[in-house]
């Protein structure tokens, strides 16, 4: 059986990281996407279509998302037939992300109609289209999930995890000094193990 994982990077990563994850996924080939960070339409058509040609070469397609290729991969991928997907410090629920940038940036939803476009002082652009986006299509999701989340992401609360794994039955691992960003040498290792005990079960 021919089986592939489709990666699908976050915010400053790079589909490159696919190779990085190779190690950890023994008998798949490890695909990387790129897609628009920008704009969620433009990006969702492009893993789409980057999921319809791997799916008629192989057997199997699993999915690893890192954050907010997570929310991607929701909303790409609702529909497609997925053996198992692996979420890393993912973002599950976009709107409420935003409007908690809204509210740190000290914008009003009537500011951002208005303005269509602001860019805050922590380097986030908002955007009147990208919520109106994220209100009009959220994510229906029925593909095995597994999510590792560390205890001190700063982008995605605990509360939220537990209501999506709850919703969805989808199974938690907690690493509770691990950041939203895993990237010291504890945190990688325990990255490491983990995608090789959940691409496994």
């Amino acid at each position: 059986m021919k089986k592939a994982i489709l990666y699908i990077h976050g915010k400053g990563g790079s589909f490159a990281e696919a190779e990085e994850i190779k190690k950890n996924c023994d008998g798949y080939d490890v695909i990387g996407i790129d897609y628009n960070l920008d704009f969620p339409w433009i990006g969702k058509d492009e893993v789409k279509s980057a999921y319809d040609k791997v799916s008629v070469v192989y057997d199997s397609v699993s999915v690893i998302a890192n954050s907010i290729g997570a929310f991607f991969a929701m909303l790409a991928l609702q529909n497609g037939i997925i053996q198992k997907a692996l979420f890393i410090s993912p973002i599950l629920d976009m709107e409420k992300l935003i409007y908690a940038m809204m509210n740190g940036a000290g914008v009003s939803e009537q500011e951002l109609f208005e303005k269509k476009e602001i860019t805050t002082d922590f380097g986030e652009v908002l955007s009147w289209e990208y919520l109106q986006y994220v209100k009009r299509n959220p994510p229906r999701w029925e593909i095995p999930t597994e999510i590792l989340y560390g205890g001190q992401d700063n982008l995605t609360s605990r509360v939220t995890v537990d209501a999506f794994a709850e919703r969805h039955d989808a199974k938690v691992t907690i690493m509770e000094n691990g950041e939203h960003w895993f990237h010291t040498d504890e945190q990688v290792a325990f990255l490491d193990k983990w995608i090789q005990e959940a691409i496994k079960r």
